[in-house]
This record gives structure tokens, sequence and C-alpha cells, in this order.
């Protein structure tokens, strides 16, 4: 089964839950133990290159991203392309090469160009009927029906709940798959999301702000829920083992994990199987 075809399949069987990675590596890790789908964070990337999340990264660097992570693991991606880096032909493009890479869904945000992360200050949302135009591209130029196209609306920060869900409705009615309010940040507000585009398919991003139990989101009616707190997780372990490593010339194992723990990172990379072709590729006397 095709990974745009298994994420479709999931979504009509319940929530599905997917961590941030923001590279390959941690996608694998999410494999590991057992999550049914990954997000590629448009933060992450961004944070990984040395920048902050405010449009800097361009569609060559987060595609490419997003093709190492599709070609890491076994499930679906869903994929941060930002505000499809253009009009509605850039648009066009960019859903052709994120299917072209794997993914296996994207959300596109109807903010200006440089876009920012969806909780910083300072966004600006273009017209509404701007955006329904870039639905539109993004719809023309899939090539597979079960690549999964998100409508992220921004416009709650801005101009409040009553334009919000005008244009969720709109995106949803130019033929978007799914809707996606970013910015949430209580508990009301989550609230208010569920109840008022109770009808339309939904995605929820998820953090340190507002922290709701799987089933509330299940109950709610929510179809995919990526959480962001990874990104987090690691500046603080890292940032934690490299401070141990400059006081003491070394990381503890309480920090870097036992014997075990290195053997499994070494197992989920593939190390076995290099080992295997080296003996069934080797010359032969």
């Amino acid at each position: 089964m095709q990974k745009t075809t298994k994420l479709r399949k999931m979504i009509a069987e319940g929530l599905v839950v997917a961590p941030f990675c923001m590279n390959a590596y941690q996608a694998k890790i999410a494999q590991l133990v057992g999550f049914p789908a990954v997000y590629m964070t448009g933060f992450g990337t961004a944070a990984e290159r040395g920048f902050p999340d405010v449009g800097l990264i361009t569609q060559t660097e987060i595609v490419q991203n997003a093709k190492y992570i599709a070609n890491a693991v076994d499930l679906p991606v869903i994929c941060d392309a930002d505000t499809g880096y253009g009009n509605p032909i850039n648009v066009w493009r960019t859903v052709r090469e994120f299917e072209a890479g794997g993914a296996a869904a994207i959300h596109i945000e109807d903010q200006v160009f440089p876009k920012k992360c969806g909780f910083f200050a300072g966004k600006q949302v273009i017209p509404m009927k701007e955006h329904v135009e870039k639905i539109k591209a993004a719809l023309d130029a899939r090539r597979d029906k079960d690549f999964l196209i998100i409508a992220r609306c921004d416009a709650l920060a801005v101009n409040g709940w009553d334009d919000t869900i005008r244009r969720c409705r709109a995106y949803y009615e130019a033929g978007a798959d799914m809707v996606f309010v970013d910015g949430i940040k209580t508990m009301k507000d989550l609230e208010i999301y569920a109840r008022e585009l109770s009808d339309l398919p939904r995605l929820f991003n998820g953090g340190r702000l507002v922290r709701p139990t799987l089933e509330e989101l299940s109950q709610m009616g929510f179809k995919i829920f990526i959480t962001g707190s990874t990104n987090q997780v690691v500046f603080v372990s890292v940032k934690r083992a490299f401070q141990q490593l400059q006081e003491t010339g070394f990381v503890s194992e309480e920090l870097m994990g036992t014997p075990a723990d290195h053997e499994e990172m070494l197992n989920m990379l593939g190390l076995p199987k290099i080992y295997e072709m080296e003996k069934k590729y080797a010359v032969k006397d």
C-alpha cells in the first residue's frame, strides 16, 4: 500500500499522532518506538540549518529534507510546505516536488511571505481569495489522488475567530482535504476550533501551551495530531550533554545510555544490513 493511501486509511479509522521530526534520524527513532506517521517540522528544518522559522528556508532545502525523511522510514510523512513559496504557480511546483519526494501530505498556509512560525509575533495573512487559488493550484498539481492537501490558516492571531472560521470553510469548499488552524494557545480556543469547525476534517498542532489527552482530541473529532515538543527536547538534552562534557570531559551513562542502547541505534540505522551486503558483494578469489 502506498504511504498516501495508508495515511488516508488511518485517518478514516481514527486520530493519527505524528511527532515533529527535524531529520531522518529522528524519524527513524519515531518509527522504532511505534508511531504510525511522522511530521517534518518547518521549525525544526530551519533550526537544523541554524535559523529561526521566519521564511529563510527555501523550497529546495525543505523538499530535500522531506526526501531524506521519506526514504528513511516506512511511515507516511506529513510535511510543512510553508506558504507554498510564492503564488499559485509556485504552489503547483511545490506540490509536484513534495509528491515526487515521497511525502504523503503537506500543509500550505495563508501567511504573507516571508512567513513566521505560527506561534511567533508579527504574523500577517494574505487575502482569503488568494489562498483559495493556491489551494486550487495544489489540487490541480497532485498526481496521486490520495496525496493529502491540508489548508493551514494563520488568521487567528491576526484577525480573530470569525475570519478564521470563514477562511477555513472557504479553503475546504475549494477542495482542501483538511484544515489546520495554527496558533492555538488555550484550551478555550481548542474547544472553539473543535466546535465551530466540527463538520470539517481538522489537524491540531500541540505542544507546551495546550496539552489535551489523546482521548480528548479523539472525542473532539480531530484527524491528525502533530506535536512539537521534540524540538525543545533536542535542545535541552544536547545542551545538558555538552555542558557535562565541557565540565567533566565525558558524558555520563545516564545521558548517553547503555551499550545496549548503542547497539539498538546501530541496528535502527541498518548497520547489520550493510555487513550482509559487504559479504554478498565481496570479490571472491
